[in-house]
């Protein structure tokens, strides 16, 4: 990487070419240029056997090799990158413009393609066009420790400068592409949903504050769209999604950002068991068809996600890893002091925990780090899930399962709550329930219990969080390596 002493000198020799190119009457600006073709369809169409086929290009200039007369060019463009041959001989009347070409540079080049000694793909070029003269030195390398944090902050450089790291971006945007024509062949509508609220819903997080000036009220960047897909299934929508940004006003690691895709799809007359199915499907999908083979390099481990997947309830996992029975709420708040002070069966206050809090603390540090294959953990204690329906088997036991893989939660989906009078009750208790800081943003929403009351059929709901998805499929090491401009702390200046 350019030290930062020799920025200015490096910038001010690149300036003096731009003013070269100025007063030869050439713009470093470029214009519009036309028939431009993808470096990686010029490849494909090739033919070494027909004569006279041309071509069109535009890119970034990567590598630069002048040796005299001939210069050797590789142009990177989206696809991929193809060679260019420059000639002294055949490009007398721009030679001078070539030769003030430098590694960045943006360029379009017409000719002919061919083959050199030792078998590159070449186009010869009869015509050269500076389309965006760069300023910059490019990186010499953009990887390792010391530059992940500049690759996040100038995506613009990551992306051409890597191309592992544009062809993730690609996989992104083919994955999320697939999953809504599978959801649309299914016959769901996608729909849009409020991401100013007036009451944060849907999930336990902190949100974003805002202030709305006409109004004179704060507004709060959704936590979850959950309340308002629901309010359509009470409209008569009976399969709905919604694939958009949340905003949690939480803490940055490798797989938390505070601003985050979502999908969450809601099917009336459904429950968690049809939402179960539709995630295997659905992902293996993804799988079978942007991944090469069911089995994908996850950090440390191989994760195999040839199906079928594990199902596995949440007291049984409890018992198999934590040693405790879920109903002894006494051996599980023992097995949690003893694992201080990662665990603690205090809250911030001074006060006890409550009993469903520390079991789900106890879990995630004891179960969740095994879940490495898909795996469907099923029923979770009913006081945790406030907007699900509880198990007709055992009302203590929510009809809710979350997925795991590669010890991350991928999705989470219930059996709705569709009775006003219960989901009033389960707002209250969670009110209730809230720290001091919570109260100060949280209330009731009048309004969905309002429409539950005009009634809701039974439904399945599923959320998937998609930046984890796509960190799976591309084996991304952290969630920045997905977002294509991630939250950073701002440059000291």
């Amino acid at each position: 990487m350019t030290e930062p002493q020799d920025i200015g000198k490096l910038e001010q020799q690149r300036r003096e070419k731009l003013e070269r190119m100025r007063q030869l009457e050439i713009d470093p600006y470029g214009a519009r240029f036309d028939n431009v073709e993808l470096t990686q369809s010029v490849r494909a169409r090739f033919d070494e056997k027909r004569a006279q086929q041309k071509a069109t290009c535009a890119g970034r200039i990567v590598l630069l090799r002048d040796i005299g007369k001939l210069i050797f060019i590789t142009l990177r463009d989206s696809s991929g990158t193809i060679q260019l041959g420059l000639s002294k001989k055949l490009l007398e009347g721009q030679w001078e413009l070539i030769k003030l070409l430098d590694l960045g540079d943006i360029i379009g080049a017409e000719g002919q393609l061919g083959l050199t000694k030792t078998g590159e793909l070449t186009i010869w070029v009869e015509k050269l066009t500076i389309l965006a003269k760069s300023l910059l030195q490019p990186p010499e390398k953009f990887h390792g420790l010391a530059d992940i944090d500049l690759r996040y902050r100038r995506r613009y450089v990551d992306m051409w400068a890597n191309p592992d790291c544009m062809d993730r971006f690609k996989k992104r945007i083919a994955a999320i592409s697939t999953i809504r024509s599978f959801l649309t062949a299914k016959g769901f509508y996608e729909v849009e949903t409020p991401m100013m609220q007036s009451i944060p819903g849907g999930a336990a997080a902190k949100p974003f504050i805002t202030h709305h000036n006409a109004l004179d009220i704060d507004l709060y960047l959704r936590i979850a769209p959950e309340l308002f897909l629901k309010r359509l299934l009470a409209g008569g929508f009976e399969k709905v999604f919604e694939m958009n940004r949340n905003f949690r006003n939480e803490g940055l690691s490798p797989r938390h950002n505070p601003e985050f895709t979502m999908m969450e799809i809601y099917q009336a007359y459904a429950d968690y068991n049809i939402m179960m199915e539709l995630t295997e499907e659905l992902i293996f999908l993804l799988v079978e068809k942007h991944c090469e083979g069911a089995k994908i390099k996850f950090g440390d481990n191989t994760i195999d996600y040839s199906r079928p997947w594990k199902k596995v309830s949440y007291s049984e996992l409890l018992k198999e890893y934590a040693g405790c029975d879920i109903h002894d709420i006494s051996s599980i708040r023992k097995k949690a002091k003893s694992l201080a002070p990662a665990l603690s069966c205090e809250s911030k206050s001074g006060g006890e925990k409550a009993d469903e809090i520390v079991i789900n603390e106890l879990f995630a540090a004891t179960v969740e780090k095994n879940l490495i294959n898909p795996t469907f953990v099923f029923d979770y204690p009913a006081r945790l899930c406030p907007l699900t329906k509880r198990s007709c088997a055992n009302p203590q036991f929510a009809e809710r399962f979350e997925l795991y893989i590669g010890t991350m939660e991928i999705a989470n989906a219930y059996t709705e709550l569709n009775d006003p009078d219960v989901q009033y009750e389960n707002f209250i208790r969670q009110l209730k329930g809230a720290g001091e800081d919570e109260n100060t943003f949280r209330s009731l929403d009048e309004d969905f219990i309002t429409a539950l009351k005009y009634g809701m059929p039974p439904a399945g709901g599923l959320g998937i969080g998609i930046d984890r998805l796509i960190m799976l499929l591309t084996g991304a090491a952290s969630i920045r390596d997905v977002i294509l401009f991630p939250l950073l702390k701002p440059e000291k200046i």
